[in-house]
């Protein structure tokens, strides 16, 4: 009998639909048949103090859920020149931007500008500040405003008590979540202030885990596109499945707090709208959006070498506050930048029928809408 391959994968977030393949396809025994033993990773179990990208970084997880400013980071910052970075995004769990700077409609904050001599809640990410000032300033905004930084776990409920004026948000989650609790939000879309915002969340992993296990790689990525193809196909079911599945994996570390059935029911069907690309197959990244993304951070003068730290180094790193005041480093280059080694489409595997057919029916109803105005 052959011995399971352990894989792990690390969570953006707690549990949610965003997530909702990797539970799916373990809950369906899909993976099991590939010869993976799956363990899923939320941040819940040590309070957010290890990120996703630094498991797979260390090797503690083979695979991670994050942003692609983290593989972006990756790759031009943090190692010897010419040393081999240690993230490549291998699937795009998403194929439209989801997320949002979103503020309380109590507020009186109805667009960015607003947000000058506000408060902001931030994740302490490398480019988020300063990402969040050039949306201000696209707006007409001075972009100076208060970045704190409370319990990663905690962003969205500082938001809601008003310990902060605006944060970043999936609008396939907390916005829902929002709606579902009566509290009415200002949404604030990057690309419809001019940023050009990359695939987030992305499924990652090391290029040495590329290199030395590509079967491996390959075999865990059917099974997750399987288990998301599904999900875009029967977002009911999927609901389901994902919250006893969810319950299961998780039983030894309870969550904060248990899914909420009918977030995940609705936020599941919001999603399901954005797994799949146009020919219906899940994963595939288009070289376009990653230089687009790339191009603008670097046009932005965000392509910077300085990077965020709660103890900055002097020449390496700067607070939060020195990053969006300009105490940002020397501008890395654009030509330097190979956005191609961020990311491969090359281990996805090729169509499946649930994809053609799900692409066939999205295209049958296009037509059908054409056809009737």
């Amino acid at each position: 009998m052959t011995i399971p391959v352990t894989v792990s994968v690390a969570l953006d977030w707690t549990p949610n639909t965003n997530h909702a393949g990797f539970y799916i396809a373990k809950h369906k025994g899909w993976y099991a048949e590939a010869g993976l033993d799956i363990k899923v990773v939320s941040p819940h179990i040590d309070d957010y103090k290890a990120t996703p990208a630094s498991r797979v970084a260390d090797g503690s997880c083979m695979f991670c859920v994050t942003p692609s400013e983290s593989v972006i980071s990756a790759h031009t910052w943090g190692d010897a020149p010419g040393a081999k970075p240690k993230l490549v995004a291998v699937a795009a769990l998403l194929q439209d931007s989801t997320s949002a700077i979103v503020t309380l409609a109590s507020s009186g904050i109805t667009r960015p500008a607003q947000l000058d001599g506000k408060t902001y809640a931030s994740y302490g990410a490398r480019f988020e500040g300063r990402i969040v000032q050039q949306l201000i300033r696209n707006d007409g905004g001075a972009g100076d405003f208060k970045e704190i930084t409370p319990p990663m776990l905690g962003i969205w409920e500082t938001l809601l008590k008003g310990e902060a004026d605006a944060t970043w948000v999936f609008m396939g989650w907390e916005a829902i979540e929002a709606k579902q609790r009566g509290v009415e939000i200002h949404a604030f879309g990057l690309e419809q202030y001019k940023v050009p915002y990359g695939y987030s969340p992305l499924l990652v992993t090391h290029p040495d885990t590329i290199r030395d296990r590509p079967e491996v790689v390959r075999a865990f990525l059917a099974a997750t596109a399987r288990a998301y193809e599904w999900a875009a196909a029967n977002p009911g079911e999927a609901a389901e499945v994902m919250l006893a599945a969810v319950a299961e994996e998780h039983s030894t570390s309870p969550l904060p707090k248990p899914l909420d059935p009918e977030l995940v029911r609705e936020s599941q069907a919001y999603l399901s709208s954005h797994l799949l690309d146009g020919s219906g197959r899940w994963g595939l990244m288009s070289p376009a959006v990653w230089s687009s993304f790339v191009d603008w951070l670097s046009e932005s003068g965000l392509l910077t070498t300085k990077v965020q730290s709660r103890n900055p180094q002097a020449e390496t790193a700067t607070t939060l506050d020195g990053l969006r005041a300009g105490d940002v480093g020397e501008r890395i280059p654009r030509d330097v930048v190979d956005v191609a080694a961020m990311f491969t489409n090359d281990l996805l595997p090729p169509p499946t029928a649930t994809a053609t057919a799900t692409a066939t029916k999205a295209a049958e109803a296009e037509a059908e809408a054409e056809a009737a105005v």
